[in-house]
């Protein structure tokens, strides 16, 4: 699928790699709405990229129904869904005042994992009516998991719970989706150049990036978006995801 003219929904737009996405699928022609539950982080986005905001908790069914359907007033429906929104809420199982509150694990789990399945499926209702493109094709939908799912850290529990959530979905919605001729993929970042990282003392940056086996920096978001813009182009993609990490494996801590 060219991006180009297409309708998208990138959800978490507002920020980090979400506002990386939508300002590349812009560029290449996209009319994009930009997604998230801070409004404002949306609409400056949106203003950068000349697409349009929507204010949107995804954990939320009426909320995501809402937002969704105004993309859909504005743009018409999507045929391209990017989930980046997310939360982390770092923290041990058993810490120095006991166990990991319960409401802690949930939120990130109902964000980050129920929240992506949320729009996945109100997005993939409205691409199932498209009329079909080139082999069939009617949407694609890419997830942003993390290299968490697979190495997740002493303290990121729920973290590594809702992204290895989201890798697992990717391949049983590819399977259901595909008589609709929808494709689903998922990208797992590594150590991404976000405000949550760039945020922390350079040293501890360096550190971060001496950690990746090559190259040995941090990713840029872009590099990120170009991946799912690759997800997007290339029709025989589905059912995959796909690490993007500079061969980083986790260490326990």
């Amino acid at each position: 699928m060219q991006v180009a003219t297409q309708a998208a929904l990138v959800a978490g737009g507002g920020s980090g790699i979400g506002a990386a996405v939508a300002r590349h699928l812009a560029g290449l022609g996209a009319r994009v709405a930009v997604l998230d539950v801070n409004g404002d982080g949306a609409e400056a986005v949106a203003r950068e990229c000349g697409g349009a905001a929507f204010a949107c908790d995804i954990a939320s069914a009426e909320s995501a129904e809402q937002a969704i359907a105004a993309a859909r007033a504005a743009h018409g429906a999507a045929r391209i869904l990017v989930n980046c929104a997310g939360i982390l809420a770092p923290g041990r199982i058993l810490g120095k005042d006991g166990p990991l509150p319960l409401d802690s694990f949930r939120r990130v789990v109902e964000v980050n994992l129920v929240g992506a399945f949320n729009l996945l499926r109100l997005a993939a209702a409205d691409m199932a009516q498209l009329d079909v493109l080139a082999d069939g094709e009617r949407g694609v939908i890419v997830n942003t998991s993390s290299i968490a799912a697979y190495e997740g850290q002493i303290g990121q529990i729920a973290y590594a719970a809702s992204k290895a959530g989201m890798a697992g979905m990717t391949l049983p919605a590819a399977r259901d989706l595909a008589r609709h001729g929808i494709r689903v993929l998922s990208v797992a970042p590594g150590l991404v150049a976000t405000p949550m990282l760039t945020g922390l003392p350079q040293e501890m940056q360096d550190a971060l990036a001496a950690s990746i086996p090559f190259p040995q920096r941090l990713a840029d978001p872009t590099e990120v978006a170009r991946l799912v813009q690759h997800m997007i182009e290339n029709v025989m993609l589905n059912g995959e995801v796909i690490r993007l990490d500079g061969a980083l494996r986790m260490a326990p801590k």
